[in-house]
């Protein structure tokens, strides 16, 4: 008896072991943003990686996935394995903007993906270099229209939000403005702290520090209320009603990630924006830290996605 006890125990083992072997997660997770490094997105991404590594207990690793709007890195985890190594920070841009502008996106941003959590919300906010002959927006509309060429903006990409939340707000107050496209927030950033551009509309996360050092100057937030980290008034009280335009960042997965796995991730996640030195530092740039299911994100997308598609088709927006 003692050696059949000594045989079942022995094959019990035999499955028991690779069962926990297999464990979710036992190897490094991939995070990718599709957006160069420097931008709002990926300060983002690496704070939430950086708490991450400790509620999973594996490396959570950032790779910068640039082009398209968004578009190159969303369709690179579209089409990953579903086995929770490879997540994407999506965006207004990936999964509300870019549908209603390309028809030929090369990914479904509902039927390739699965949502993890929301992330975070951050106000727009107009900027100029601190050169800028300007102190406030009204100043920046006169200096706009009395230009012999448009001023040149920068956005993150034809299509990204801030080009099409600029075309509107060209739209609201007569201005023409020239539309520099460019890879990512990073790069249109530098230019503009360069001097190379006059003007951007940025989400406050990733332009904060830069307001902070004096090497941008913010002349208003587009949000219903002032915003800590950027000194400067809503849109509405600088004299543009109606422009309002919240960045969004959300944590996906590709479709058909075990529900087991997603279900772990939505713990982590949400663990790790309840951290109150991440909800405090976020808070003090204007960012305001979310949480919540995989259905409520869902139902988020598939809520922007309709907006957007609205506004883009009444305004007769382009890309180019």
């Amino acid at each position: 008896m003692p050696r059949l006890y000594t045989l079942l125990f022995c094959a019990l083992a035999g499955f028991i072991a690779p069962a926990y072997a297999q464990s979710y997660p036992n190897k490094p997770i991939r995070f990718v943003v599709p957006f160069p490094p420097g931008g709002a997105t990926d300060v983002m991404a690496r704070a939430l990686a950086t708490q991450l590594n400790g509620s999973l207990g594996q490396p959570v690793i950032v790779d910068n996935r640039a082009g398209a709007a968004g578009a190159i890195g969303s369709e690179a985890v579209a089409k990953a394995a579903p086995d929770g190594y490879t997540l994407l920070l999506g965006t207004i841009s990936t999964h509300g903007t870019n549908p209603a502008v390309n028809p030929k996106l090369p990914y479904d941003p509902v039927k390739d993906f699965t949502g993890v959590s929301l992330l975070a919300d951050a106000p727009l906010v107009l900027l100029v270099n601190p050169q800028a002959p300007v102190n406030n927006l009204q100043e920046f509309l006169r200096w706009a229209k009395s230009s012999p060429k448009p001023l040149a903006y920068g956005s993150n990409g034809p299509g990204s939000y801030n080009n099409l939340a600029v075309e509107l707000f060209k739209a609201l107050t007569g201005v023409d403005l020239l539309h520099v496209p460019y890879k990512g927030a990073g790069p249109a950033i530098q230019d503009l702290m360069a001097g190379q551009i006059a003007f951007g509309a940025h989400d406050i996360a990733g332009v904060a520090p830069h307001m902070r050092s004096g090497k941008l100057k913010a002349l208003a937030v587009a949000s219903k209320q002032r915003v800590p980290g950027a000194e400067a008034p809503t849109a509405a009280e600088a004299g543009v009603p109606n422009f309002e335009v919240t960045a969004w960042y959300a944590l996906v997965a590709p479709a058909g990630t075990p529900r087991e796995t997603i279900a772990q991730l939505n713990a982590a996640m949400n663990e790790s924006l309840r951290e109150p030195e991440l909800r405090k530092l976020f808070s003090s740039q204007g960012v305001e830290l979310a949480g919540g299911t995989p259905a409520e994100l869902d139902a988020f997308i598939h809520a922007e996605i309709a907006k957007w598609g609205t506004i883009i088709r009444a305004a007769g927006f382009s890309a180019n």
